[in-house]
């Protein structure tokens, strides 16, 4: 089935978990998992077992940190999933994900709705016209509202919501859902703690007597919504008759695809419900890598010059590498979305970002920190790639024969800054390494020597971009780091004009002695000035011999340097 689904592009999605920290990504992503046969036991992020969130420090916060990518089945269609980061300090791994997904599952938290990372997150999504289905999560949450929910949506991202399934009960008493679609109940049975089935069965039954009225109300908006996806539904709808399942569901799947609306699920990923009819929609609605666009470049030579990219194996190869890692045994993997064409393991390619050719060593197919090696890899496919030496993120690799350059990525400048210094001397080589491999990791993380101060600043997203950076030095790289704030380099500067300021020079050590008279005026340069200093020599007719002249620049240079009061340079 796997090369089955290499070669039939319409059976492969592309999709990306986002939403804010602790609405439910991850233990979205392990249910997935779980339900898809991959894992045959549920990791839970609080205790530390979830397979995307792989790195102690993920672990032990109970956070994603890095966006971890793992492949799995549903329906004969394979899913290639990307879990990203909540935390607003590592929106860099979410920028970097959409830029190479054709879908994603924005996950809510039931109770708290649209919250701020969500809304970050939605607006990188509609920066790369990323289509999107909603799930509404912990639906079993105290304080829960599904509606109230679907309003925020509207209302802070001014989206346009689909609802199409209904929650059956909420907070303890949610059980299932209502499916608009295809009018029926899904209901999970028993207590969740209970069910020896974690969820993966349940009962497909008629819409509670109590639900009927509203979900009629709900089903009504939906046929009409669905209607406008075609001149054939909409004739068909105004003439009264029926629209069937098919063609409610393609309906659902042109809009979704033209990110015209925005599908809305519900469930409770951690009571293990709702998950499976959510997995049903991400392949119903969320496009393949055929659906989307093909990919715009331009000539390494002619930026004017636009080039196609379409994701067909028969078509030149042609990739972008979104996100590399440091990686113990295989010194750096390459993460790249392959847009066109193939590669085989070994191959030679072009850096047409650096202009530079590469070999190709091995290639994976991801499962979060465990590597499937593959042989050949095909077009609308995420792999990694080990052997890559000048590659990094944003880089386009292509066909030697066929050069492209792909848009790249644009990244945020960090905001906030601090100066580390190794514990021991020893260990000053040691750390310039680790900071280095970092820095090849995360485009947001940045390194600087203040040459002034002689200090090493770091520079990141915040304070907890920052603090994992100094644990993983630590941890592996065995690098123990002082951290403080950095050095403030003083200035002094001149307010106002001193005019004909008198210095005389007078040394008498015998003989005809020394006796010079120097006369300066000191001003400030305008704001509007290029230079932060400028020397002008205003003798005329020769009265001073020119070569006492770079004498007196010198002394005041050496006085700018030492400063007035404070004794900081001017």
């Amino acid at each position: 089935m796997a090369q089955d689904v290499l070669t039939d592009l319409t059976k492969v999605r592309n999709i990306g978990i986002m939403a804010h920290i602790d609405a439910g990504k991850t233990t979205t992503t392990e249910r997935i998992l779980f339900y898809t046969g991959v894992n045959y036991k549920v990791g839970e992020t609080h205790d530390g077992a979830s397979t995307t969130d792989w790195m102690e420090q993920e672990q032990e916060r109970g956070i994603t940190i890095t966006s971890a990518a793992v492949t799995c089945f549903w329906n004969k269609n394979q899913i290639n999933i990307i879990d990203t980061p909540g935390h607003v300090d590592f929106t860099v791994e979410v920028e970097r994900s959409l830029r190479v997904l054709d879908g994603a599952v924005a996950v809510f938290d039931g109770k708290e709705g649209v919250e701020p990372q969500s809304e970050t997150v939605w607006r990188q999504a509609d920066k790369y016209n990323v289509p999107r289905i909603c799930f509404v999560n912990k639906m079993d949450k105290l304080g829960a509202d599904f509606y109230f929910t679907v309003d925020t949506i509207k209302s802070r991202l001014g989206a346009r919501p689909l609802v199409i399934q209904l929650p059956i009960g909420a907070e303890n008493d949610f059980v299932g859902v209502v499916d608009l679609v295809e009018m029926r109940a899904l209901v999970w049975p028993g207590d969740a703690k209970g069910d020896v089935t974690m969820g993966a069965k349940y009962d497909i039954v008629d819409i509670p007597a109590d639900l009927k009225d509203k979900a009629e109300q709900y089903r009504a908006e939906l046929i009409e919504t669905v209607a406008e996806s075609s001149e054939e539904l909409l004739e068909k709808y105004l003439g009264g008759e029926e629209l069937t399942v098919e063609e409610i569901k393609a309906g659902i799947r042109k809009l979704t695809v033209a990110s015209e609306v925005y599908p809305v699920l519900c469930g409770s990923a951690f009571k293990n419900r709702g998950v499976q009819p959510m997995l049903d929609a991400v392949v119903d609605y969320l496009p393949a890598p055929i659906d989307i666009p093909s990919i715009n470049g331009h000539d390494i030579n002619d930026e004017e010059k636009v080039i196609e990219r379409h994701a067909d194996a028969s078509e030149p190869f042609s990739a972008l590498a979104f996100k590399i890692v440091a990686h113990p045994f295989f010194g750096k993997l390459t993460y790249i979305r392959v847009y066109s064409g193939q590669l085989d393991s070994g191959a030679q390619i072009l850096n047409a970002t650096k202009g530079k050719k590469e070999r190709v060593g091995k290639i994976f197919q991801m499962h979060a920190n465990k590597e499937n090696p593959v042989d050949n890899v095909t077009a609308g496919h995420i792999y990694a790639v080990i052997g890559l030496k000048d590659t990094t993120t944003g880089d386009t690799l292509c066909d030697p024969n066929a050069p492209v350059v792909l848009e790249s990525m644009t990244f945020p400048e960090p905001v906030i800054h601090v100066a580390v210094e190794p514990k021991t001397k020893g260990d000053q080589e040691k750390m310039s390494t680790a900071i280095q491999k970092l820095a090849e990791e995360d485009p947001t993380f940045r390194v600087r020597l203040d040459e002034e101060s002689g200090q090493t600043v770091i520079s990141g997203m915040g304070e907890l971009h920052l603090d994992i950076i100094i644990d993983r030095m630590r941890r592996e790289f065995k690098v123990d780091a002082n951290v403080g704030k950095p050095q403030v380099a003083y200035r002094e500067t001149i307010r106002r004009a001193v005019e004909n300021y008198d210095y005389t020079h007078k040394k008498q050590t015998g003989g005809s002695g020394q006796f010079a008279k120097v006369q300066i005026t000191i001003e400030p340069l305008g704001a509007e000035s290029e230079v932060q200093y400028e020397f002008v020599n205003a003798v005329t007719g020769g009265r001073v011999p020119k070569e006492y002249i770079p004498a007196v620049e010198a002394g005041i240079k050496e006085a700018k340097q030492l400063g007035g009061l404070p004794g900081i340079p001017v």
